[in-house]
């Protein structure tokens, strides 16, 4: 068998190909940054180009001036949001903290009598617990010590590589955006002639998908977050705010966002208000929270979505955390989207192939 110099040049071209992504996997932990830039500019370069053709007077308004205003919206709000929820819960602390042992004694009057009849005596007061975990750790002061030392030089070490990510990614973001459509232009050039045009449409498709996806999506929170707040602050919890806040926009995060929220919630609601009670209203407001994204929101702000079942929304936030980490949760549907559109055209190829229709 002969190898021609076209085969022979496409499989150097592969193996290249496949020497990058197994370099960008071990990587992965620098990447962060600069893949956070990226989706972040994807989703503001429509607002920097929205920008760019406004005019003051008779000149455009340049790209860079936009960039930075697109950034400085973005921290704002960023920002705005902390100021919002830190104060709140800074507040809510102390209330946590002085009624967390009424909650211990309520669930130590509920449950303790009806343990003991099996033969399990256990106490739930707060002076119980303390003594508890002063007996567990009494003979292991030592190896405590040395524990909490060396979580406290690898959490450092953490917090000098997160603090060094914060920083640098308005860096990576605002050169992204600056050049976003000169690197573009240049990822265009580096498509064979030959697969252009369809490498195009897929793009074009994929770009489709992910905007109604990301847009949608980013509305959906907004109005949750607006609902939750609103619905539990009517129902007397005093955290309303920061839980309400917080389960709008872990929405993005299917199933683990949601049932977040709902923990919080939770524990406010017995914390805070009578246990049946708050538990009731608790279950009232996120059972209607649920279905008005399930069946009203989501399907006419988001559309479709990206048309995965669940247990396939469930493998790729498994499987995306697994790899990359938080920042891999936050990609499992974005890349799940894309796989899709790619899984989508692979199937048409495989029913048009030879292997397929040959009898």
């Amino acid at each position: 068998m002969t190898i021609t110099k076209e085969q022979f040049q496409t499989a150097i071209w592969v193996l290249l190909g496949i020497a990058l992504v197994l370099l960008l996997f071990m990587l992965g932990p620098v990447l962060m940054p600069f893949v956070t830039g990226a989706i972040l500019a994807y989703i503001l370069n429509p607002l920097v180009d929205r920008l760019c053709r406004c005019t003051i007077g008779k000149r455009s308004l340049a790209r860079s001036m936009a960039v930075l205003i697109a950034m400085v919206a973005l921290i704002a709000s960023i920002l705005a949001l902390a100021l919002i929820v830190l104060p709140v819960v800074q507040n809510e602390i102390p209330l946590l903290q002085e009624q967390i042992p009424r909650f211990l004694d309520q669930m130590d009057a509920m449950f303790a009598p009806k343990l003991l009849d099996y033969g399990i005596h256990v106490k739930l007061d707060s002076a119980g617990i303390k003594q508890m975990l002063s007996e567990q750790l009494a003979g292991s002061g030592q190896k405590v010590t040395s524990g909490i030392l060396e979580s406290l030089k690898v959490g450092g070490t953490a917090v000098i590589g997160l603090v060094a990510n914060v920083l640098l990614i308005p860096m990576v973001l605002y050169y992204l955006l600056l050049d976003w459509h000169a690197i573009l232009n240049r990822m265009h050039l580096f498509i064979p002639r030959r697969w252009v045009n369809k490498t195009t449409d897929l793009v074009q498709e994929t770009d489709d998908l992910l905007a109604q996806y990301l847009r949608g999506q980013l509305l959906v929170m907004f109005i949750l977050a607006v609902y939750y707040s609103s619905a539990l602050a009517l129902a007397g919890f005093s955290v309303a705010l920061p839980v309400g806040i917080l389960t709008g926009l872990l929405v993005f995060i299917p199933y683990i966002g949601f049932g977040f929220g709902l923990c919080l919630a939770l524990i406010g609601a017995v914390l805070q208000l009578d246990p049946l009670h708050g538990l009731l209203m608790v279950a009232i407001i996120y059972g209607i929270g649920q279905v008005v994204e399930g069946f009203y929101l989501t399907p006419r702000l988001v559309g479709e979505r990206i048309g995965l079942p669940p247990l396939a929304v469930i493998f790729a936030l498994l499987a995306f955390g697994q790899l990359f980490g938080f920042i891999g949760i936050l990609l499992a549907l974005p890349a799940s989207a894309i796989t899709s559109v790619a899984l989508k055209h692979l199937r048409a190829l495989y029913y048009r192939s030879r292997f397929y229709t040959a009898s």
